[in-house]
């Protein structure tokens, strides 16, 4: 694959040879077929572990329900269930094929990272998770997603992002190799604080950033 010049975020995108789908033969490839996969699940599961052990630590207390946004087949489901029993999940995916099979048995509804900008729910999120999602989108997209992310935020999101300034494997597709810096300032003009680990608080939680946390913020 080739790079080309892309948005005026000064990212790189890779030219994708055929439009981008997300059915099953999309999640056979890149989360089942051993020459592909990469999502190995004692990774995930420490994943997990480490973002509701994050949230909890601000938060104070236990976690009571997730928002996963972009959550694929919600892989990460069934490790918060085994962590916290009891939890209430809710994912969202823009693939229609993900929520016509899983949407029922797995609490997935369809939706669009930018449609957050307008999507509400009855309640805010002790953990929002978005996970290898933002290096697939146009910046404005992004802006307009993390503008509902924020306000339904009660505590900590892990968004898990890679960057130009990394080497990632699997899926790259599409992929937008965007500097940090530019997701650093992107996350900070929405109102997100980061806490490390791929992690960040919301303005609710401002209070709870020790002041080299808030170091960060100057980068």
């Amino acid at each position: 694959m080739m790079p080309r010049a892309g948005y005026h975020d000064g990212s790189i995108h890779w030219m994708p040879a055929v439009p981008k789908t997300y059915d099953r033969a999309y999640f056979d490839k890149w989360y089942r077929h051993p020459e592909h996969s990469v999502a190995a699940p004692a990774e995930l599961r420490r994943k997990v572990a480490l973002a509701v052990s994050l949230a909890e630590f601000y938060l104070g207390r236990s976690i009571r329900n997730v928002l996963d946004i972009g959550c694929g087949e919600a892989p990460w489901r069934a490790h918060l269930r085994a962590l916290r029993p009891g939890i209430a999940y809710r994912g969202l995916d823009a693939s229609e094929y993900v929520v016509s099979r899983y949407g029922r048995s797995r609490d997935i509804g369809l939706a669009t990272f930018g449609q957050l900008q307008y999507l509400r729910f009855d309640e805010r999120y002790d953990l929002i998770v978005c996970s290898d999602v933002l290096h697939y989108l146009k910046a404005a997209e992004i802006r307009a997603g993390l503008e509902g992310l924020v306000d339904m935020l009660e505590g900590v999101a892990f968004i898990e992002v890679f960057t130009r300034q990394d080497d990632p494997a699997g899926d790259l597709h599409g992929f937008v190799a965007r500097n940090a810096s530019w997701y650093l300032r992107t996350f900070r003009e929405a109102g997100l604080l980061p806490c490390g680990s791929q992690a960040y608080l919301g303005p609710r939680l401002e209070r709870r950033i020790a002041a080299l946390e808030r170091a960060q913020l100057a980068f």
